[in-house]
């Protein structure tokens, strides 16, 4: 049994609070907001993320963060990724003891184009505060992780204890936990699929259909591929949990934040309007933004993300970004380029 402390009162955060909980760690779930603390702690429920969810009373909830990190040598930090930074500097200042930081955001800064470990690390350089970062990622709606239903996930870091640390307080019956060496792959795959699920959905709200889905998904998982294998990734994290798993369950799911975003804005609503009605983070927008400018950093043709960057940031029509996309010159689908690695072009 061990004291956690969870960053961010979500969905996904209490999600991972009630696998932690029923594995029976003591957990200190932090949010902003005091109605909700408030909640948490005399009713056992978070309404407005998991309605009709019962909370163990093994989470408690907290809004003073140095009191959430009190005694605690393992952090999972679940807050949008525009927001890692401002949190992890405000930890910094309250932390009086090195930690593990396990971190589910799925995301990429737009300017610097980091991944979220690498914000994390970056903040923490000038303390002697930061043990390891783990990454937990993977095809896992927070809906049905609340219910119990079977899910699996992939956890990475650089550090193979600190994987293993990880599997270890996360793995049960309902919640299985593989671990993989490949963290930059991981991280680039649970990013990358949020911005190919707001196309999907973006596509379904132009009326188009199943065939059109599919050749989304699949040209998506190849430029996801594309540039994971730029930035040094193993191409086989692609075919994996948080690489092609990932991207099923974001692109076809009506839990997807991202698919119903996308469809929205297929269907004519303004970006603004969408995201005033959404009332949660839709990551892929920003993913997108910095996924396109990585793309043009690191000369990696990704056609599906730069068509989509039109949409959100340069008044392109969904319809006339369909157009593009399908007219574009002929091509081969994949490569030979050895006898034991397949490129996809």
């Amino acid at each position: 049994m061990k004291n956690i402390a969870v960053i961010g009162a979500g969905s996904w955060g209490t999600a991972l609070s009630i696998v932690l909980a029923d594995n029976h760690h003591n957990v200190h779930l932090w949010a902003r907001r005091s109605e909700q603390v408030d909640e948490i702690n005399q009713y056992h429920t978070n309404s407005k993320y998991l309605p009709n969810i019962m909370l163990s009373e093994r989470i408690i909830g907290f809004t003073d963060l140095s009191k959430a990190l009190d005694a605690v040598e393992i952090v999972v930090l679940v807050v949008p990724t525009k927001a890692i930074r401002e949190t992890v500097q405000q930890m910094t200042k309250v932390l009086s003891q090195p930690i593990t930081i396990i971190h589910a955001s799925k995301g990429i800064e737009p300017g610097t184009h980091k991944r979220v470990s690498e914000m994390i690390v970056e903040e923490f350089s000038s303390s002697q505060l930061l043990i390891d970062v783990v990454v937990l990622s993977g095809p896992s709606h927070a809906e049905e992780v609340s219910l119990r239903q079977p899910t699996t996930v992939t956890v990475s870091s650089e550090s193979y204890e600190a994987s293993e640390l990880a599997q270890d307080l996360f793995i049960n019956k309902h919640f299985r936990v593989y671990t993989n060496s490949d963290l930059v792959g991981v991280e680039i795959g649970g990013a990358l699929k949020n911005s190919i699920a707001l196309v999907c959905g973006l596509t379904n709200g132009l009326g188009l259909g199943d065939n059109t889905k599919a050749a989304i998904m699949t040209r998506g998982l190849a430029e996801i591929t594309r540039m994971g294998i730029k930035l040094g990734a193993n191409p086989l994290t692609f075919a994996g949990l948080s690489g092609l798993g990932d991207l099923i369950v974001t692109c076809t799911s009506i839990h997807s934040r991202n698919y119903r975003a996308g469809r929205m804005i297929g269907e004519g609503k303004s970006l603004d309007d969408v995201l005033a009605s959404m009332g949660m983070v839709v990551e892929g927008i920003r993913t997108t933004k910095a996924a396109h400018e990585l793309a043009i950093k690191m000369n990696v043709d990704m056609p599906i993300t730069s068509s989509l960057y039109a949409v959100l940031f340069e008044g392109l029509s969904p319809k006339q970004a369909t157009e593009q996309l399908m007219g574009r010159v002929k091509k081969h689908e994949v490569e030979q380029v050895s006898t034991n690695f397949i490129e996809y072009k």
